[in-house]
């Protein structure tokens, strides 16, 4: 959430720098060295760039690496990101919301006006639920700015704050941004919960039209055009600077020595390369299912507002993405959050049956049959935000040294490209 700066930071022409990791941090970190004259080369451990952004093609769909989304609305997408591009498929702004005794759907109602009387006949929407979720989201859609240097507090306290505790916020709210936070108890920072709605207010979230990794392989391209070199399946042993440059072993014995190297690596790596705790992370679990043509019509998100198993969404991905599968089959995801505790125990995990059986009392009972295509465990989906709302870290941690990435500003795409733009930046100064 920070401004471009492009003009605020004189060459370094010539200049060597190494980025370890293709992340997005990563990528646009070595896009902005590389427009201002420095010789870059960007070291990925696995044979393709985008970090946690990664899409696979199995059986003729398009499976992303857990159920991600691309808001549009994000400043640092609208500046760095040419979404026209990309192709982006956008979801309704509405969700579909599985009651005790029917299911119901709310939807946006400036962006679907046609569907409000039904929202309004729900059950969902109580007069004094509306006020209270006004008087929580407003402040961050006018003033933005100041509710980031305000006080925070946990998502659970700001909602008790405001009086929100009706069926808006057990049945809809809560499961919504469960799947959007990797939490469930409203432990995150109220503040960056804020945030998020106002962009899920302002945008039109989608998914590109051949998968997430559509997004880094952008950056990629545009990278590559300005002279950034990539080596990948390059994995990075370790970090030295025996005096004036840094020095970078890489798995093979090959060593790389530049002015300046920038730790962009995930947050399941980072610690292992410099000085820093790992940063704590929360877990999702997504399962891809296979569904024919009598799939589910609806393309709205389902939350299950009952909370009657470990389901917190799912959505027909090929009802608003169709090349997400194959001619006359669809595309079903379902997202569960994931304790850290199934690294080491993974019965503590989702397991198939409870997906299942939830999954029929969503979408209907031939979802209980639904061939499985994949489960997607990502343990390290999404940094933890708790409060106070933490919006930077340092860019340097030692003279030639610097460290990127979402988990050093905030959970997010735009966090991870405005970081790896500001430490790109950090360097830039620091070598002119």
């Amino acid at each position: 959430m920070s401004d471009d700066g492009a003009d605020r930071v004189r060459p370094a022409t010539g200049r060597e720098t190494v980025v370890i990791g293709a992340g997005l941090a990563g990528l646009r970190c070595a896009i902005r060295l590389a427009a201002n004259g420095c010789r870059v080369v960007v070291l990925e451990r696995e044979e393709v760039v985008g970090g946690r952004q990664r899409t696979d093609r199995i059986d003729g769909f398009l499976l992303d690496r857990g159920f991600q989304v691309l808001n549009p609305a994000y400043p640092a997408v609208r500046r760095w990101v040419d979404v026209d591009g990309l192709h982006l498929r956008r979801f309704p702004v509405g969700v579909r919301v599985r009651r005790e005794d029917r299911v119901v759907a709310l939807a946006h109602p400036l962006r679907h006006p046609g569907r409000l009387p039904l929202t309004l006949a729900s059950g969902l929407v109580d007069p004094r639920d509306l006020i209270a979720l006004a008087r929580w989201a407003t402040p961050a859609l006018l003033q933005p700015r100041r509710v980031i240097a305000g006080p925070d507090r946990t998502l659970q306290k700001g909602w008790d704050r405001v009086g929100l505790r009706g069926p808006l916020r057990t049945e809809v709210l809560e499961p919504f941004l469960a799947g959007v936070l990797a939490e469930g108890v409203g432990a995150s920072s109220d503040t960056f919960a804020k945030l998020l709605v106002r962009m899920f207010a302002l945008g039109g979230p989608g998914v590109p039209e051949q998968g997430i990794a559509a997004l880094p392989a952008q950056l990629e391209q545009e990278a590559r055009e300005l002279g950034v070199e990539f080596r990948l399946g390059a994995g990075v042993r370790g970090i030295r600077a025996p005096g004036g440059r840094v020095e970078v072993d890489i798995d093979g014995g090959d060593v790389v020595s530049a002015d300046a190297v920038v730790v962009a690596a995930g947050p399941d790596a980072v610690s292992a390369l410099v000085d820093l705790p790992a940063p704590a992370t929360r877990g999702l679990q997504t399962w891809w299912f296979e569904a024919d043509a009598g799939a589910p019509a609806s393309p709205l998100l389902t939350v299950d507002g009952r909370r009657a198993g470990p389901i917190v969404n799912t959505v027909v991905m090929s009802r608003t993405a169709p090349s997400y599968a194959p001619p006359g089959r669809h595309l079903v995801q379902a997202t569960c959050l994931l304790p850290a505790a199934a690294r080491e125990k993974p019965a503590t995990a989702a397991q198939e049956s409870d997906v299942r059986r939830q999954l029929s009392e969503l979408w209907g009972p031939a979802a209980a049959s639904w061939p499985l295509l994949r489960r997607d465990d990502v343990f390290d989906a999404l940094p933890s935000q708790p409060p106070p709302l933490r919006t930077t870290s340092p860019a340097r941690l030692t003279d030639g040294l610097y460290v990127a990435g979402d988990h050093r500003d905030t959970a997010s795409i735009q966090g991870a490209l405005v970081s790896g733009d500001r430490v790109a930046r950090a360097v830039l100064a620091d070598l002119a």
